[in-house]
This record gives structure tokens, sequence and C-alpha cells, in this order.
């Protein structure tokens, strides 16, 4: 496929900082969960500036990479394919048939996993710790998903 310059670059930029990102969030998690994390630990964080530290770090970093790849990566991909514009939902349904990603529904039960690791932790410690072990356990479906989008890019250059 014979992309415009600016397409390329755009693409080009997205796969670099995605890359970036996902070494990033892997150090990150690393930090958090390179021992099982336990909610007690979780229950003290006020207590724990370092171990708070860590966690907000994870956290940041798996939001920042739903994020570029949810709203950047994929509409970019999706329009130098010839896709229209159009919202998340819409976007991530067309990744599912195009086989870039399982599921559609799934990746919007990650996405909500922002909101009880950024707000409503302060209230329960339970749901902070309950979305940090799922958000963890779910580290590769991120992964899949970005190394779906680089490989079809690749593709697409060729």
């Amino acid at each position: 496929m014979n992309m415009a310059a600016a397409t390329q670059e755009r693409l080009a930029f997205l796969v670099r900082v995605v890359d970036k990102e996902i070494k990033h969030l892997d150090y990150a998690d690393r930090q958090v969960f390179n021992q099982p994390l336990e909610f007690g630990q979780i229950q003290t964080l006020e207590q724990n500036p370092d171990l708070a530290l860590k966690i907000e770090a994870f956290t940041s970093r798996f939001c920042r990479l739903q994020d570029t790849l949810g709203d950047k990566l994929l509409p970019a991909l999706l329009k130098a394919l010839g896709e229209s514009e159009q919202a998340l939902l819409i976007n991530l349904n067309k990744a599912e048939k195009y086989g870039w990603l399982s599921s559609a529904e799934a990746w919007i039960q990650l996405r909500q996993l922002r909101n009880q690791m950024i707000h409503e932790y302060i209230e329960d410690p339970q749901i902070l710790y309950n979305a940090l072990v799922v958000a963890h356990d779910h580290l590769n479906t991120l992964k899949h998903f970005a190394n779906q989008l680089m490989n079809q890019i690749d593709m697409l250059r060729k």
C-alpha cells in the first residue's frame, strides 16, 4: 500500500512511542509485582511511600499504553487502511474483526480499571488491590494488541 509520507511518519512515531511505553510498563510491573503483591500492603500504602510511587508509575503507564493504543495508534492505522474516523468502541470492534484484538468487550473492561486504580482506591483499598491484580494479569492482552497493530503497520510499509 502506498501511504502518504505524513501517514508513514505518524505511524512510525506511534510505533516508537508504543515500544517505549511497553518497556516502561514492564519495568513498573516488575517493581510492583516482583514479589507477590498482598492486600495488606495496599491497606498500609500511606505508610509505604516507595511502594505508593511504584504503584503510581504502574497505574500511569498501564493507562498511558491503553490510551496510546486505543486513542492514537488504532485510529491512525485504520485511517491508513482507508477507514473513516469512528468512536473508540467502533474502532475496537473493527480491530476485533481484523483479528488484531481478541475481544472489544474485554478491552473496554480493562479500560474501566482506570477509575478503580486512579480514583476509587482513595475510598476502598480492596478496589485498588483488585484492579492492580487484574491489570497485572492482563498485561499480555495490551502487549499482544500492540504487537498485532505494529505487525500490521509493518506489513503496510512493505
